[in-house]
């Protein structure tokens, strides 16, 4: 048995990098995984094979997170193929850096659609099946700048932020239904995006991160699973900054 038998969870944005890190570890500790990307590739393709593959239910599907209409048709059929949502990963986001006077109204616009209002349209969607299954478990995939802020990631650090006091919220106006909701932060998390920083950035990332290293998706992926399961019943409101001790 593992720590999420018999849950299933939605994860938007796991067709690679730290999405498909969670949705993978949730698939070893038991959960089905219905999983979201824009477009279900041959990276999508591969991820739902290598879950399936661990033995449980996988089901990928192509939407615009940031697409209310849209996310209320995925959820719906979730819902129809599972029968249950019980955990819900707020993973999608992308990142249009650049100095608050340079950067235009589309750069806004687009990270915060992307980042912070799909998790509104995931969420908003999910909450009638979790009150009526009077449970729910809801993790916003935060950052350390939406903590602390970041020079040229205005738009970026305002919708980290956003989500972190979404997740606050929805655990205040939902935890009598017994939903829980919140927030990781992680801080320089070795993927495909910080593979592609020049090495001299990378060394002066690290020397100023305590533990001299970057992390790796599966450091938020064993932190998402703690925060999704039973391990974590009395945890709610709360943003984990998995940043090797960067932000104290």
């Amino acid at each position: 048995m593992g720590l999420l038998t018999g849950k299933t969870a939605l994860i938007t944005g796991a067709a690679r990098g730290i999405g498909k890190a969670i949705a993978i570890k949730f698939a070893q500790e038991g959960a089905n995984i219905a999983f979201t990307d824009l477009v279900i590739d041959e990276n999508g393709k591969q991820t739902e094979a290598e879950i399936a593959a661990l033995g449980v239910k996988c089901v990928a599907y192509a939407s615009n997170a940031a697409d209310y209409a849209q996310t209320e048709e995925v959820v719906n059929a979730v819902k129809e193929e599972f029968g249950q949502i019980d955990i819900l990963v707020n993973n999608a986001g992308i990142t249009k850096d650049g100095l608050m006077m340079r950067m235009t109204e589309a750069q806004w616009d687009a990270v915060i659609a992307v980042n912070l209002k799909s998790a509104f349209n995931f969420i908003h969607a999910c909450t009638p099946i979790m009150m009526r299954q009077r449970s729910g478990n809801i993790i916003n995939m935060a950052s350390v700048v939406g903590v602390h802020g970041n020079a040229g990631q205005s738009n970026y650090a305002a919708s980290k932020a956003g989500l972190i006091a979404l997740a606050k919220s929805i655990a205040q106006e939902l935890g009598s239904r017994g939903i829980r909701a919140n927030a990781i932060a992680p801080g320089f998390i070795e993927t495909a995006m910080t593979a592609a920083l020049p090495e001299d950035v990378r060394k002066e990332w690290c020397q100023k991160i305590p533990l001299r290293r970057g992390g790796q998706v599966e450091d938020i992926a064993n932190v998402a699973t703690f925060l999704a399961s039973d391990l974590s019943s009395y945890v709610s409101g709360q943003v984990i900054q998995v940043d090797g001790g960067m932000n104290m």
